[in-house]
Parts: C-alpha cells; sequence; structure tokens
C-alpha cells in the first residue's frame, strides 16, 4: 500500500472513533429506556395509534411477529407505489408502471435492508416512488435492524426475568427512527446539498452534446424485457444520439438515509459514482464515514448497556481488525495492475500523472485508494453502494468484497445486523472454548446451552445455504445461465457474487449479470427475505431465552471476553465457520480467475 492509502485509512478510522463514540452513549440510553419527558410527549400519539404501551415489554415471540408484520406490510406498500406509480403524481418523466417481477424484487429488497436494484433508477421510478416508497424503507429496514440488537444486548444485560422479556417493537423502532436516523440523515443531506449533490423536483433535462454518439443497447420487447437470441443472449441494436437526458430529484435525502442505513441502493444506477451523488472527495469520505458510524456505535452501546466497556471495545477490535486486514489485501492487488496489460508494454506504475495500477471501472476523481476503501467499506457493513465497478476489480481485489459479505456481514456489517451477527459469532466462540477446557460455556453471565447453540446454528448457516443452493441453481437452469455476461470462471463469480450480496443483504452488484429478469428477481428476493429474516427470528429467540436466564457471577474459571484472547478466538471463528463453507466455491471463482490471470 502506498503512503496516501495508510494516510487515508488512518484518517477514515480516527475520525470513525470519535464520531461513534457519541452516538453509540445515545443509543444506549435508548435501549436502556432513558428517554427524555419531551420526547415521551411526542411520542405519545404514535404509540396511541399503534395501540401499544412503550413501558409494557414484548416476550420475544411477540416481538419478532410484531417485526415480521411491520415488514410484510412495508413490502406490501412498496410493490404498490410501484404498480401504480404510473397514475400517481410526483412523475415528472411519465414512468410507467413497473413490472411484476421487478416490482417484487424491488419491494423485498428495500424492506429486508438490501437495496439490491436489478434496473436503473433515474429510469424506471417516479419520484413518489423514491420518497414514499423506498426512502421510507431505508428508514424502517434500518431501525429494524438496530430494533434486533437492542433486543439482543436486552437479553445478555437484563438480571433474569424468567418471561423471554426484550423490550417493545413499537417504542424501539419509533425511537430509533425519529432521535437517531432522521437527525442525522437531515443533517448529512444539507451538507450534501452545500457539497452539490442534487434536491429538487424539476423534470429531466434534456441537453445537447458536442458530438454525436454512437452505441449499442439492447432490444427490448413489447413487455419492455431484452430479447434474447436462441443461444440466450442479449439481442443488440445499433443506436446513435446527439442528446443526453439529465436526470433530476430529490437525491440528497434518499443518499443520506441510504449511507446512514446501510441500505445502499442510489437514486441513479450508477450508484455513488454518479456526480450527482458523490461529486466531492470530502462527500465520498462523508459517505464512507455514515455508512461504519451505526455499526462502530453499536459497539460502544453493547458495552454500556452491559456495564463493560471492554466488551465493547473487543468487539469493536474484532471488527476492525479484519476490517484493515481486507483493505490491505484489495488496494495492492488494484495497484499491482493487470499483468496482461503489462505484458503488452502499458506503463501501470504509480506516478505524479497517473494512478497507476488497475483504474479499470474506477472515477479518476477517486483514484484506487478511494475506491479500493469505499469498496472494502461497502460489502463489509451490508452497503451496497459502490463508488467503482467491483466487475473490474483484479480476481484478488474482487474476492475481497465476495469474503466481506460471506462472513456474514458481521465486520462492522448492517446497522443493527452486524452487532447481532457477531455477537452470534461470539457466542459460538465461547461455546466452542467451553468445549476445550471442559466447562459450561457462558457469556456476560449467561450460560450457553444446547437450545441456544441450536439457534445460533440456524442464524449462521441459514445465508450459506442460500448462497450456495442458489448458486448451483443458477448455473444450471437455462434462464440462470443466460444472465452471464463473461463465461468461464468469471461467469461463475458473476453468480456467486449476486447471490453472495442478496442473502447477505449487501445489494451491491458485479455488474456483469444481466439479473432483471423474472428468473432472477424471484430467486434474488427469495435469498434477500430469508437471509434477513430467517436469521432475525432466531436471533430474537436467543435473546428471549438470554433475558429468562439469570446472570451468573464472574468467578476464577470464567472465560475472560475482553482481552486479545478474546479478539483472536473471536476473529478466528468468524473465519473458520463463516469462511470455510465457500472456500470451494471461491476456488471455482476468483481464485481460478487470478491463477489464470497471472500464469
Amino acid at each position: 500500500m502506498t503512503s496516501s492509502a495508510w494516510g487515508l485509512l488512518a484518517l477514515f478510522l480516527v475520525l470513525l472513533g470519535l464520531l461513534a463514540w457519541p452516538v453509540g452513549k445515545f443509543l444506549a440510553a435508548l435501549c436502556n429506556e432513558r428517554v427524555p419527558r419531551w420526547m415521551q410527549r411526542i411520542e405519545a400519539p404514535l404509540y396511541k395509534l399503534a395501540g401499544t404501551k412503550p413501558e409494557q415489554p414484548m416476550h420475544w415471540l411477540r416481538y419478532a411477529f410484531a417485526l415480521l408484520a411491520f415488514n410484510a406490510i412495508g413490502a406490501i406498500f412498496v410493490y404498490a407505489l410501484q404498480r401504480l406509480q404510473a397514475w400517481l403524481p410526483l412523475n415528472p418523466a411519465g414512468m410507467a408502471a413497473v413490472s411484476p417481477d421487478s416490482a417484487f424484487n424491488t419491494a423485498v429488497s428495500f424492506v429486508s435492508n438490501t437495496n439490491w436494484q436489478g434496473y436503473g433508477g433515474e429510469s424506471t421510478m417516479s419520484y413518489l416512488t423514491q420518497m414514499l416508497g423506498l426512502s421510507v424503507q431505508n428508514f424502517f429496514s434500518a431501525a429494524t435492524g438496530i430494533a434486533v440488537a437492542f433486543a439482543l444486548v436486552r437479553g445478555f444485560a437484563r438480571r433474569g426475568d424468567g418471561k423471554g422479556l426484550v423490550g417493545n417493537f413499537w417504542a424501539d423502532i419509533t425511537r430509533v427512527t425519529l432521535w437517531v436516523l432522521v437527525p442525522i440523515s437531515f443533517v448529512l443531506a444539507v451538507v450534501f446539498v452545500g457539497q452539490g449533490v442534487i434536491q429538487n423536483f424539476d423534470g429531466y433535462k434534456e441537453v445537447s452534446t458536442l458530438e454525436t454518439t454512437a452505441f449499442q443497447q439492447p432490444k427490448n420487447g413489447a413487455e419492455g424485457q431484452p430479447l434474447k437470441d436462441e443461444k440466450g443472449q442479449p439481442v443488440m441494436e445499433d443506436a446513435t444520439t446527439k442528446t443526453q437526458t439529465l436526470a433530476m430529484g430529490p437525491v440528497a435525502s434518499q443518499e443520506a438515509i441510504k449511507m446512514l442505513g446501510t441500505n445502499g441502493g442510489g437514486f441513479f444506477n450508477a450508484n455513488s459514482a454518479h456526480p450527482y451523488e458523490n461529486p466531492t472527495a470530502l462527500v465520498n469520505l462523508l459517505q464512507m464515514l455514515a455508512i461504519f458510524l451505526i455499526p462502530a456505535a453499536l459497539c460502544f452501546t453493547f458495552g454500556h448497556v452491559v456495564g463493560d466497556m471492554r466488551q465493547g471495545w473487543a468487539v469493536l477490535a474484532a471488527m476492525t481488525v479484519m476490517f484493515v486486514v481486507a483493505v490491505m489485501v484489495i488496494t495492492p492487488a488494484e495497484q499491482a495492475g493487470n499483468p496482461l496489460l503489462t505484458s503488452l508494454g502499458v506503463d501501470q506504475m504509480h506516478g505524479a500523472l497517473q494512478a497507476g495500477g488497475n483504474m479499470e471501472g474506477k472515477e479518476v476523481r477517486f483514484g484506487i485508494d478511494a475506491s479500493s476503501l469505499f469498496a472494502a467499506i461497502t460489502t463489509a457493513a451490508s452497503c451496497g453502494a459502490v463508488n467503482g465497478m467491483h466487475d473490474s476489480l483484479t480476481p484478488m481485489g474482487g474476492m475481497v468484497p465476495l469474503v466481506l459479505m460471506q462472513l456474514g456481514e458481521v465486520v462492522f456489517g448492517g446497522v443493527g445486523s452486524g452487532l447481532y451477527g457477531m455477537l452470534i459469532f461470539a457466542m459460538l466462540a465461547v461455546f466452542i472454548a467451553g468445549l476445550m477446557i471442559g466447562r459450561t460455556p457462558e457469556y456476560l453471565g449467561k450460560k450457553i446451552e444446547v437450545r441456544e447453540m441450536k439457534l445460533i446454528s440456524i442464524a449462521i448457516l441459514v445465508t450459506p445455504i442460500l448462497v450456495l443452493a442458489g448458486t448451483a441453481v443458477a448455473v444450471i437452469a437455462d434462464a440462470g445461465k443466460a444472465g452471464i455476461a463473461n463465461p468461464g470462471a468469471h461467469g461463475f463469480s458473476e453468480i456467486l457474487y449476486a447471490l453472495t450480496s442478496a442473502a447477505n443483504n449487501n445489494g451491491s452488484a458485479f455488474a456483469g449479470l444481466s439479473a432483471n429478469t423474472p428468473f432472477y428477481n424471484g430467486l434474488l428476493a427469495l435469498a434477500m427475505w430469508l437471509g434477513r429474516f430467517a436469521m432475525i427470528v432466531p436471533v430474537l429467540a436467543v435473546a428471549g431465552a438470554l433475558a429468562a436466564k439469570k446472570r451468573l457471577p464472574v468467578t476464577s474459571g470464567t472465560l475472560p471476553t475482553h482481552g486479545p484472547l478474546f479478539v483472536s478466538l473471536l476473529i478466528g471463528t468468524v473465519l473458520l465457520v463463516g469462511l470455510l463453507n465457500y472456500v470451494p466455491a471461491l476456488a471455482l471463482g476468483p481464485i481460478v480467475e487470478h491463477l489464470v490471470l497471472w500464469k
């Protein structure tokens, strides 16, 4: 890594720590239900409307039912908005109704905190759909993840009531949305507007270009879907243009919450590489900080709530070590460039006049350092926003985003999901250590018994099953193979990346897979829904079981869970259990690509 890459990484981590500490302390107050009286007065009408009282905690099963019902209603609402947008207001570009399969995929995507986009945002969604549907779900899906994290942390903190009460879902989601997500995203949006991110309701602008542009585009059928030839490849047609349409819209507001809530899907199809979404180096830095802000803050929240800050620091340390290693792999891989170009005499050395290395698919204004750091951050944090095309990364560089997602999105991870995912691995690590020394495993004074381990196993194995089984189906089915842009190992990597991104609720794409088809829209929607909620339910069950147990006092035989030894054990558990499932698949994809490229 170059000195500039090290400097950018150090600056990012220092700023992250300074910002995450106060946010974590405030989140701890919300988790402990210490809300000022003036906030309670504002919240009261919402609770009355929902028919609940915030001071009444729920059993974990009731909490889970409320969560699933709330998100299911959200999915139906977003689906209806897309299907009816042609007849609804705030549609200056006259967008047609979204096809049923694409609307279904998008609804599940935004409700599950994935924000996978199989469509061009600026050419598919009206302003109303973007604001009332997608942006609103960016708030609620993020708040849902934080609510689950609150429930699990309370399970550790409670002294044991024997009832499995984990809090009130309606109070958690209301308070997180009103007092955390809305204020911070509002401040971010104002700063983004000041830096040049657009925020308006203007109609799209038609401008003339200096030169005629010749290009090829897929030919669409009567239903708006690309036509395929007998080999399953898209039918292309020649086209020319002397004009360009510049999309407008309320971008800054959606940009702020999609980053803060680790959602990722953007207003524009180019996502965070688009100059209207990410115009300056400062905006790029703020977006990266926003992605990690709440996941890092929740580590401090965990320490505050359980009454031992060392526990929060240990979890944060494990996340940080794995993240730094990921950056140390992807950045040199991209700086090394493409050996095939070197053999042709192309100069790829870093210098004053060029970035050097592999600049394919990257913005010149960001360069390799900022693009590589952004790629590691967005896939570590279950975000999915990209400022460079991951399909253009080198094989080893592209494997880093894949691995970060396959670890279960726990290297900081999504808002809430990163913390509860890492705590699941922490309990597994404690269980393994307990077996090694012949003691009943316990974590923070709570015994980890057979029932908890069964639930933990389900939570950990859900995503690998979805990814590997889904990939197997896609590479066998003709409809799955038809979407591959590149044959061979890279084509397999494209499918593996798509299923990994969907099942782990990331939302980024390799950009080489034609995924907006009924087959992939259905398959990826299933992966996104189960990857989200089939993990949340067992986590809530674990939270309820822990809340019911009495807290055991620390003895001489208690495994310390706050020192370097435990951090190492936790990292090892994440790597061994979270990654080993994928090694054969990685060997068939990016590893083969690397060997072929550097043979």
